[in-house]
């Protein structure tokens, strides 16, 4: 590999969901954590499940099994803590993982037009072609089509 391939190339946070395999970008990945208690409350959020406290701080859980997978999880072996940027600020949020995480190195592809807006592109892991999630565009484009969904129905 060249020094020039080599720049191009950027660092994957393999993670499970359900049977599926996707990645997020390393740099927003703070930690894997151990499963704890999920605290839960009453909301209108569809894919907050609740929070988990982790290293002083609340961070919210955002399951998004349902999206990804087409089915809730019920059960997930870890905590896949990534940072979320608003504008100057940032937040570190919640994503089950259902198996061991890995860190692979690539270049990402672009996403196809027919992708959902949540994928940022495609990493190619051996056989295997995997989404790369962008994390902050699956949430706020669930939260808009939510509320739309829930805007027609209201209206019917």
């Amino acid at each position: 590999m060249t020094p020039a391939e080599n720049t191009a190339s950027r660092s994957f946070v393999l993670l499970q969901v359900g049977e599926r395999r996707f990645a997020l970008p390393a740099d927003i990945v703070t930690e894997l954590a151990p499963p704890v208690r999920l605290h839960t409350f009453p909301h209108t959020a569809p894919l907050v499940s609740g929070v988990i406290v982790r290293r002083a701080h609340i961070v919210p859980v955002y399951d998004a099994s349902i999206v990804l997978t087409g089915k809730r999880i019920p059960a997930h072996r870890f905590y896949l803590i990534a940072r979320r940027e608003f504008g100057k600020t940032s937040e570190f949020s919640a994503i089950p993982v259902d198996g061991e995480c890995e860190l692979a190195t690539g270049q990402m592809q672009p996403a196809a037009p027919s992708h959902p807006k949540y994928v940022a592109g495609t990493l190619q892991v051996e056989n295997e072609t995997l989404d790369v999630l962008d994390f902050e565009a699956l949430v706020t484009s669930q939260s808009t089509e939510s509320t739309r969904a829930g805007d027609s129905e209201t209206r019917a």
